[in-house]
């Protein structure tokens, strides 16, 4: 293995998965292509996956447009619905969880550790709710951002 690009994806991805992986509210982290997943595999939940969108190699960065989805399964009870609001299942508690799950990754990126070892944020995420998802009624969010890293390929 070359150690071209090493300070790219690796180094990204990598890191993202630490900083996941140190949520209580995170089982699991997956990173590709989601399809991929046994997602029939109730032990791995809650669950975060990245996907990396596209990158623009900038003069002094690399821009990476990255994708953070993080979900948990809907669990139904047997019982009637007694709340209309809230209906008979735990997809509010699921969306609540995992949207604090992705803004403790976002202030990281923005101010905090990860923002001072120069892994930063550029913009503002947008984060996009998804319910019943996948084969085993899924529930979460989906995060897009711009994370900035330090290109340190040089042309000698």
């Amino acid at each position: 293995m070359s150690n071209q690009g090493v300070r790219g994806f690796y180094q990204i991805t990598d890191t993202i998965k630490t900083e996941l992986l140190k949520n209580i509210d995170v089982n699991t982290v997956t990173s590709g292509d989601l399809s991929q997943i046994n997602l029939q595999k109730q032990d791995i939940f809650p669950l975060s996956h990245i996907m990396i969108n596209n990158v623009t190699d900038e003069e002094n960065v690399l821009r990476f447009n990255i994708s953070v989805l993080a979900m948990d399964i809907v669990d139904q009870s047997k019982n009637a619905t007694t709340n209309i609001f809230t209906g008979n299942n735990n997809e509010q508690d699921i969306l609540n969880t995992q949207l604090a799950v992705l803004n403790k990754l976002i202030q990281v990126l923005r101010k905090g550790d990860l923002h001072r070892t120069l892994y930063q944020l550029d913009g503002n995420p947008s984060l996009e709710p998804f319910y019943d998802r996948f084969e085993n009624q899924l529930a979460g969010w989906n995060s897009t951002m711009d994370i900035l890293i330090y290109n340190d390929i040089t042309i000698c």
